[in-house]
């Protein structure tokens, strides 16, 4: 019998399943969905999940504008097993613009973010099923509205699906030039639009709910409307939706149209607000703080209000059940809190369920991550992307800087949960990688503070190679079990359960591995040097025990709802070097306790608890203990894990 059916059969053994008392109240507008507590997310990106249809493969029409150089004549799809750091033919005929100086020209960098390996909604379809089997019940996924960049973020249409990403590209355009794109009844549905309804259609009868990725803080350099200020100047009917410095003097030869991007992109041009600090915010010049106040044209807070109406309730019967679950929101700090404060009453009134989760990341690169309490009030979002989870578990668990002393595990994470209600802490997305941030085995593979200097290239001490299974036994592996046992909804980004590692974006988004894909293999230093070749195969005991780990985990967390929403507790008699809680309710208990030490604990544990399973557990399979010593008496080795259970 394979070791997650067995450790499934044993947590049926031991749950008692749901109770009243397991599950909160029903959701109410100024309370996260109810659903949102019990989610395990599965991120995808989907150009790089899989390609189901390489007949839409992008072509080089669909891919510029939008990017800061101009894509070469010779550019092509990539093989989606390639050796990620060598160079594609092509890359040899890309050419800086003049108004780069030559030392800031790396021709390498801008090739990775013009590939382009074809994924497509066609492909996610194809794996539903893999996602059932693997236990997800939530998907997040990046941007999928029609964009020409990898990434989306830079969007030409709200509107509409990607064209690349359904299965006639080109038919997709002659819709969109049809439409009147500020005029919802002209909207039509394209066939990218009609797969993605099939898609959602799929994923709800597989009991999977989904939310999209959107940016409403700027569009991309192609946006209709955009082209349109460009064309018209002051004169535009979309002139007030942008931050325009300068208009062009059609009097003039040169072109005199300014407009600020954001953080300064040329290929983001950000959308024009009025915003003031949120008053008594501890904030310091350069910070991102709160913002109050929104966006100067109601014209383009409709358009945003259709574009999810749109999704919502794609038939506009009232019904939202073919719509999408709800939206991450991208850079949400950088977005006046009273414009939230409409989007979710919009949102709201189309689907009272739909769950909102904000992008509150830094307030100080690279130290200072902001308090979202303000955010999650009820009036704005439903949780944030919790990165201040992570970058605690990476401290404290996992052993990597910044380090928290275990004796300070309990005093950190309460400090983080003031200001707000703990439903919302139930509905985090507690987010371990993502396309934006290393993945998490290189992660924790390096000693580099979190997030800062996770990069490879021009850095001889960055390890950017297969992780080593003691960083999976010692660090990844007890950060995981961290995860699936604390408050907050696990998140995982696609392909971390296949083994995939990579440092910092666009590192983090090579395409992901299937068992029909056979192996892949990197040759290529990133700085060009000699290295042994890295191999990652699904017949590899290195893909297979992460995966029958993460469905080992999603399986406790899912038959175990004290796990979700049981209360924590930080008992004292455990040795100081452990990190030890509690997750409780009336009924059960679970002790978690995680050696962040460099020496051997041995630790009595009160008789009343059960064994459920430790370290040995997915090094040695089921039914070993190794680290029993006598009775209730364990062996903590460094970097070991523990987890027991009693009934009240």
């Amino acid at each position: 019998m394979p070791r997650h059916l067995v450790f499934l059969l044993m947590l049926f053994m031991l749950s008692c399943g749901k109770t009243e008392q397991d599950v909160p109240s029903v959701n109410t507008f100024s309370k996260p969905p109810a659903w949102a507590a019990e989610a395990v997310w599965y991120q995808i990106f989907v150009e790089r999940f899989r390609n189901g249809d390489p007949e839409n493969d992008p072509r080089l029409v669909d891919v510029q504008p939008g990017f800061i150089d101009t894509f070469p004549d010779t550019w092509s799809i990539t093989p989606w097993n390639w050796d990620w750091y060598q160079a594609e033919d092509w890359m040899a005929d890309i050419k800086r613009r003049d108004a780069l100086p030559p030392e800031h020209f790396d021709r390498f960098s801008r090739g990775l973010q013009m590939r382009r390996f074809g994924g497509d909604l066609q492909g996610v379809l194809e794996k539903v099923d893999y996602l059932k089997e693997l236990g997800i019940n939530a998907i997040y996924f990046n941007p999928l509205n029609d964009a020409p960049s990898l990434h989306k973020f830079d969007a030409r249409h709200y509107r509409h699906i990607d064209r690349n990403f359904g299965p006639d590209p080109a038919g997709d355009v002659e819709i969109m030039d049809r439409e009147n794109p500020a005029d919802p009844d002209s909207w039509q549905w394209t066939a990218a639009d009609q797969l993605f309804l099939e898609l959602i259609d799929s994923l709800h009868r597989s009991d999977i709910r989904l939310i999209v990725d959107f940016s409403w803080n700027h569009t991309g350099a192609d946006y209709w409307a955009f082209n349109d200020v460009r064309e018209n100047g002051a004169n535009s009917e979309f002139a007030d939706w942008y931050e325009i410095e300068q208009f062009d003097d059609p009097n003039t030869p040169e072109n005199e149209f300014e407009y600020r991007g954001w953080f300064g992109v040329e290929s983001l041009p950000e959308l024009a607000e009025e915003n003031e600090p949120l008053p008594g915010f501890d904030y310091e010049e350069g910070d991102i703080y709160p913002l109050t106040g929104g966006f100067e044209s109601e014209s383009l807070k409709a358009h945003i209000f259709a574009v999810a109406e749109r999704w919502l309730d794609p038939n506009g019967d009232g019904d939202p059940s073919d719509g999408i679950d709800g939206f991450r929101l991208d850079v949400a700090a950088e977005v006046g809190m009273d414009f939230w404060r409409d989007f979710r009453r919009s949102v709201r009134s189309v689907n009272p369920e739909a769950y909102l989760v904000g992008e509150v990341w830094w307030q100080r690169w690279p130290d200072k991550l902001i308090d979202p309490s303000a955010y999650l009030q009820g009036d704005i979002f439903d949780a944030v992307m919790n990165y201040r989870w992570y970058k605690m578990s990476r401290g404290a668990v996992a052993g990597r800087p910044p380090l928290i002393d275990a004796r300070e595990f309990g005093p950190h994470w309460d400090s983080l949960q003031q200001g707000f209600d703990p439903a919302f802490a139930m509905a985090m997305m507690n987010v371990a990688s993502s396309h934006d941030s290393p993945r998490l085995a290189t992660s924790l593979a390096n000693e580099f503070p979190y997030k800062a200097g996770q990069g490879p290239r021009g850095n001889p001490n960055y390890e950017a190679s297969q992780p080593t299974r003691d960083v999976w036994l010692k660090r990844q592996l007890p950060l995981l079990v961290q995860q699936f046992t604390w408050v907050g909804a696990p998140q995982i980004y696609y392909g971390e359960e296949a083994g995939l590692w990579g440092a910092d974006d666009p590192d983090c988004r090579k395409p992901m591995l299937w068992p029909e894909d056979g192996s892949r293999v990197e040759y290529t230093h990133p700085d060009g040097l000699s290295q042994e070749p890295d191999t990652l195969n699904w017949t590899s005991k290195y893909v297979r025990e992460r995966y029958e780990a993460y469905q080992q985990l999603i399986d406790l967390r899912k038959f175990n709802p004290v796990l979700i929403y049981g209360d924590v507790g930080y008992p004292d008699e455990y040795d100081k070097q452990l990190v030890a809680y509690t997750r409780f309710n009336e009924s059960k208990t679970y002790l978690c306790l995680f050696n962040t030490s460099n020496e051997e604990i041995v630790q009595t544990i009160p008789t009343e608890f059960n064994y459920l399973f430790s370290t040995d557990f997915f090094e040695y399979g089921f039914g070993s203990n190794h680290a029993q010593v006598d009775g209730n008496t364990y062996r903590l080795d460094p970097g070991d894990f523990l987890i027991m259970r009693k009934s009240n």
